[in-house]
């Protein structure tokens, strides 16, 4: 057997997967986990600080040019 992380983007998508589940085709297990978790503290405060900062930079750069 496999295990896999899928992501979904549609309801449609969902009632597939649990009517799958029905089947006893799949077993879905459903992460309550938030990703970003996994990998707070892995960076310097500094670094995710200056991230941080050049993300919102960006976003407003990019939004000004696209109105």
């Amino acid at each position: 057997m496999e295990t896999m992380l899928i992501r979904v983007l549609n309801q449609k998508a969902l009632k597939l997967l649990e009517d799958l589940e029905a089947l006893e085709l799949i077993k879905m297990v459903r992460s309550e986990a938030n990703q970003s978790d996994r990998f707070a503290g892995k960076l310097p405060s500094d670094i995710a600080e200056a991230m941080q900062k050049h993300i919102a930079e960006s976003r407003e750069e990019w939004s000004s040019r696209n109105t």
